[in-house]
């Protein structure tokens, strides 16, 4: 799974390039848009593509942007979906809590197995180094130590299936803007330089300089708010993943210390 999410950035990213080019050249760029089947010329009136064509090369780059944040909004999607496992993780924890009152350790484990997320994964961790270590229904400190350390090393591998490439959600939602701001400062540096010629000004020069401030500007600010607004949700999504990862662990070794410790 690791090495196909490694392997994923590799195929996305000139995926992303080549579709921002053929979408920028072939679909707004379609001369159909343009007065006089001439994509140098004005868009037709209540032409979007046309319009967002104007935007420059640099609209290359926030297309190719988009297709990376919607790819990676789907494996996020899928791949936190599956962490998740089945069921409510409220009242799965609810119940490993009442299977531990109960020293009932095979109904965790069938707990686990029904649940097939990191939760349960934690869990059956936890309780088959203890049903392994378990002698004469007594278990010493090191043995709670033990099982603790599993526990936690359990832990440190769901977490990272959690939030790999979230990173480039983040890095998609900041760039988008920065290129969106780019976008601005290059058209407007066209608009005054068409004001600044010789004689009198020069429209069509102002007109494009003025459009790609704007259009680079809406499409950075639209791309970046979408991918936060994913980035957002998955962050809380898997905060309550491992929530109720810290709290199953933790249920697990103050049973065992009540049981084994506690007179």
């Amino acid at each position: 799974m690791k090495n196909i999410k490694t392997k994923l950035a590799f195929i996305v990213l000139p995926l992303a390039l080549l579709f921002g080019y053929l979408v920028y050249t072939y679909i707004l760029g379609n001369p159909a848009n343009f007065e006089g089947g001439d994509n140098t010329a004005e868009p037709l009136k209540g032409s979007v593509l046309g319009t967002i064509y104007k935007g420059g090369p640099l609209v290359v780059l926030l297309l190719s942007f988009q297709f990376v944040a919607f790819i990676y909004i789907i494996e996020r999607y899928l791949s936190i979906r599956s962490s998740r496992g089945k069921g409510d993780l409220r009242k799965f924890v609810v119940d490993v809590k009442g299977a531990l009152e109960a020293d009932d350790y095979q109904r965790l484990i069938a707990l686990s197995d029904a649940q097939k997320g990191s939760v349960g994964n934690v869990v059956k961790t936890g309780t088959e180094v203890f049903l392994s270590r378990k002698k004469k229904d007594r278990v010493d400190q090191k043995d709670i130590y033990l099982i603790q350390k599993e526990l936690e090393e359990a832990t440190q591998l769901e977490v990272p299936e959690l939030t790999t490439n979230m990173f480039i959600l983040a890095t998609v939602a900041q760039i988008s803007t920065l290129i969106g701001l780019l976008g601005t400062v290059t058209g407007m540096i066209q608009a005054f330089a068409a004001l600044a010629r010789v004689g009198e000004p020069d429209p069509v020069g102002l007109a494009g300089g003025i459009s790609q401030a704007l259009v680079t500007t809406a499409l950075g600010i639209t791309t970046a708010a979408f991918t936060i607004v994913f980035y957002n949700s998955f962050s809380n999504q898997i905060e309550r993943i491992t929530y109720a990862i810290d709290e199953a662990s933790f249920s697990i070794i103050h049973s065992l210390k009540l049981k084994f410790f506690v007179d």
